[in-house]
């Protein structure tokens, strides 16, 4: 986003008259998880506000920013402290919830996820609240080619929005396998299983300047998957 830009609106700053006539509302939706022992666990959560931010700045005054959503389902991260994880359907449960009321007042409801555990979550409450007949909608914080967990990917996206919580001094690769290839040994063990520092991936070469290119390129990918049929699915 332009520095010079006018910033989004965020609804928990905003007053009800102010709303406007059926806006659009993004709601980020993260996790509270362990990414290895360099990132801290909000990091999904900072990266699905990033998105929605940016993604309000594309479409306009029409567009306003929910408080993000904390937690998420992260049962694959539960060997490690400091994961809180509510599970898949209590998740749904939430979502749709949250979609009924909002949708009261928005016209539309665009969840923006940052985590990929969330994601049949995401899908039973989007199809529900369809057939409900409101505007609901999901978008992903999607880097195609990046690496999965904790790596070179997540690590270089905060350095750019919160180089402060970042440890590098800490940060060590983990389990570098495509996740093609995890995918069977995490889902019988969790990320524990597979990586004793929870890392897949490698955070070597990490930068804010990637970063920042990496952030843009999600918000492009939501922008184009929010304008197309597949947002509804």
């Amino acid at each position: 986003m332009d520095a010079d830009a006018e910033a989004p609106r965020r609804l928990a700053s905003s007053t009800w008259p102010s709303l406007g006539e059926r806006p659009l509302l993004l709601v980020p939706v993260g996790s509270t998880e362990q990414h290895g022992p360099h990132l801290p666990q909000s990091t999904d959560a900072v990266v699905a506000e990033a998105v929605a931010v940016g993604l309000a700045a594309r479409l306009g005054r029409h567009a306003i920013v929910a408080p993000v959503l904390p937690v998420g389902a992260s049962g694959e991260h539960a060997g490690f402290p400091g994961t809180v994880s509510i599970g898949t359907e209590v998740l749904a449960a939430v979502l749709v919830e949250v979609g009924r009321s909002a949708g009261l007042w928005a016209g539309t409801i665009v969840f923006v996820n940052g985590h990929g555990g969330n994601l049949d979550a995401l899908r039973a409450a989007v199809d529900l609240l369809r057939e409900e007949g409101r505007d609901a909608r999901w978008v992903p914080c999607a880097s195609p080619g990046g690496d999965a967990h904790a790596g070179r990917t997540e690590t270089s996206l905060l350095l750019h929005l919160r180089p402060e919580a970042v440890r590098l001094d800490l940060a060590a690769a983990g389990e570098i396998r495509p996740i093609a290839e995890l995918l069977p040994a995490v889902r019988a063990g969790g990320v524990r299983a597979v990586s004793a520092n929870g890392v897949l991936g490698d955070p070597a070469g990490a930068s804010a300047a990637e970063g920042r290119a990496v952030l843009a390129a999600m918000v492009d990918g939501a922008e184009r998957r929010l304008r197309s049929p597949e947002a509804a699915r």
